[in-house]
């Protein structure tokens, strides 16, 4: 018999784990893709919806070696949000993704957790460049990209969320400068 071993590695930041989905992590997460903050990714969606959806983040790192980590609060592991890199079938490049649960909203959870998937995607993985596809409604996450240092560059239209609006981030050389 072999075995099929999926990786996922846990990065940590000053306040964050990000980690690989645990099963204490449903709850939070099909409350929030119950919720009407989930309208930007095409929700609000069922608990068997959120079900497939979580199960396909474990596979997302199956299929393509990288994806979406759990951020959890280092203190107690709770589950605070969704963030990392994300590239299904039919999506323009792989982006970096973000969403955080009600709790975490305001506190620069996003921020913090992006940015160290920023650092994973140049440093770890060897990528020039990333876009997050947002939603032009979406204000927040348009604030973020911004405070990220990512520019829009122009719209991409996809088959069933529509028009999101393409932000590029910095490039790895950039990065590096604004750490220094």
């Amino acid at each position: 018999m072999t075995e099929t071993v999926v990786r996922i590695p846990t990065l940590e930041t000053e306040r964050l784990r990000l980690r690989a989905p645990v099963p204490e992590d449903f709850e939070a997460f099909a409350a929030f893709r119950a919720s009407p903050r989930s309208r930007y990714a095409g929700g609000p969606f069922s608990r068997a919806e959120a079900f497939e959806q979580m199960a396909a983040i474990v596979g997302h790192w199956h299929l393509r070696g990288y994806g979406r980590w759990i951020v959890a609060d280092k203190a107690d592991d709770r589950a605070l949000g969704l963030v990392g890199l994300f590239y299904p079938e039919g999506w323009l490049e792989p982006e970096i993704a973000w969403a955080v649960f009600d709790e975490a909203e305001g506190r620069g959870i996003a921020f913090e957790a992006a940015r160290a998937s920023r650092a994973h995607a140049y440093q770890t993985l060897g990528w020039r460049t990333l876009v997050s596809l947002i939603d032009p409604h979406n204000t927040r996450s348009a604030a973020l990209a911004e405070r990220m240092g990512a520019t829009r560059e122009g719209v991409y239209h996809h088959e069933t969320l529509g028009p999101l609006d393409v932000w590029r981030h910095l490039p790895p050389e950039a990065v590096a400068a604004e750490v220094a």
